[in-house]
């Protein structure tokens, strides 16, 4: 009992790191890219994300489960990561406000390249290590899986309290953290490989992942998992800047949730601290069909919160939009691991995952960031400052409104197309020999 403990302790520390690194800039990165006068591109940053995730994270977990221990993985991804942020934010400083777009983008994106895999990585040390213990997944690694929230709650109220949530120390300060885990990872317990035998190129290449869409119902798990995970980036791309932007209206400009626009958004990490304690007795309750439309509906309300909300009067809807924003994201995300993890059979542990990240913050994530973007965004809300500020609060209006729309559309698709098992213990645990045939055990039934 002592040494799981001791464990899982390891395992909090481990979370708490990993997300305190994209906690400094995720969410507070729009507000300083428009002060250089970047606004324009903002959705370049997020949408960036997404096309390194298209392959990176499904790269680095192939290598993780076949040659290099997924723990040792960790290190070198965050190592190199780390070191391309912070190359990001010298040279922000020494450009002295003159910043880039070009030059900037290139050290951001070689940074999020290699941290973008550390996130399925991160998931596979922790269900190794919790496996090793005899410990059950869905309900041992919620709680840790909390501290990553935490810390990335306590990166957000740093770079807030600072005022680097307007300045470049914010990329400085998560190239620290990350060189911190690079080092912390290593003691982590080691995760087996998996040589290929060479019996046929997909096994020697890792993708056999890639068969998990034999199965009508991980076919069509991951086929919302990207069409959802477009709403994925659009609050971390523009809510802070939203927010932020009531400062250029004179009702709102002395409020305390203009001025600390960061700090405000936090409520949604402080939401997903305590969602994800939901989310073993949901799984079970309502089985993963009930959660992810319990998702996709919080992504409308997430939405169309924002479009009726405002720092004075309307700061309760603001809240209340971070406040499901818990709902929307880990009823998704972490939910959604712990689905793939049950799914697929431990020798494709960190290739599965690699998948699910290409589905989500790779395909849907790029492309509805991407279209947020170009479409919407720069559509409704002049980021040049020619526009009055009541103007471009309808447009960010509008634009919320359009989100929400999206998001609702998704769920009544959901309701009638996906079959799922009921509860978590219907889950069937599908092994090597389930992920070559067709749905066994009628899962889709």
């Amino acid at each position: 009992m002592a040494s799981n403990t001791a464990m899982k302790t390891r395992l909090i520390v481990m979370n708490f790191l990993e997300f305190a690194v994209w906690g400094c800039y995720l969410v507070s990165m729009g507000i300083y890219l428009g002060s250089v006068n970047l606004g324009d591109h903002i959705f370049w940053f997020y949408t960036g994300q997404g096309l390194v995730s298209l392959f990176m994270p499904a790269l680095i977990g192939i290598i993780a489960d076949k040659w290099i221990p997924a723990q040792k993985m960790l290190s070198l991804c965050h190592g190199i990561a780390g070191i391309f942020m912070l190359l990001a934010g010298w040279y922000c400083w020494q450009s002295d406000g003159n910043v880039d777009f070009g030059t900037l983008f290139t050290f951001y994106t070689l940074s999020i390249a290699f941290f973008m895999p550390t996130i399925g990585l991160a998931n596979s040390v922790a269900f190794n290590a919790l496996n090793k213990a005899g410990l059950d997944t869905v309900t041992a690694f919620p709680p840790i899986r909390i501290f990553g929230t935490i810390g990335f709650i306590c990166a957000e109220l740093f770079v807030n309290f600072t005022n680097f949530q307007s300045t470049y120390a914010q990329f400085i300060s998560s190239g620290v953290v990350s060189l911190i885990l690079m080092i912390y990872a290593l003691t982590m317990p080691n995760c087996p490989v998996n040589p290929s035998s060479g019996s046929s190129i997909s096994e020697t290449l890792g993708l056999s992942a890639f068969k998990l869409f034999k199965r009508r119902t991980m076919a069509v798990f991951f086929m919302f998992s990207m069409l959802l995970g477009v709403c994925l980036q659009i609050t971390n791309s523009y809510g802070t800047m939203f927010i932020d932007s009531f400062q250029n209206i004179a009702e709102y400009a002395q409020t305390w949730g203009a001025r600390n626009a960061t700090a405000l958004t936090a409520i949604s990490q402080a939401s997903e601290a305590l969602c994800i304690l939901l989310i073993p007795f949901c799984l079970k309750k309502f089985g993963i069909k009930g959660v992810m439309l319990t998702a996709m509906m919080a992504w409308v309300f997430r939405f169309g919160f924002f479009g009726i909300g405002n720092t004075g009067s309307g700061l309760v809807w603001i809240i209340l939009s971070c406040v499901v924003y818990g709902v929307a994201f880990d009823f998704f995300n972490v939910a959604g691991g712990l689905f793939v993890d049950q799914q697929t059979d431990k020798k494709l542990r960190s290739s599965a995952q690699g998948l699910f990240m290409i589905m989500t913050n790779g395909i849907g994530a790029s492309v509805g960031t991407f279209l947020a973007g170009t479409l919407v965004v720069n559509k409704h809300v002049d980021m040049s400052g020619m526009t009055s500020a009541a103007e471009n609060l309808s447009g960010w209006q509008h634009s919320w409104f359009i989100f929400a729309a999206y998001a609702l559309i998704i769920s009544i698709l959901f309701i009638f197309i996906f079959k799922a098992p009921k509860t978590s213990e219907n889950i069937s645990l599908a092994k090597a020999e389930d992920i070559d045939g067709g749905d066994p055990e009628g899962m889709a039934q």
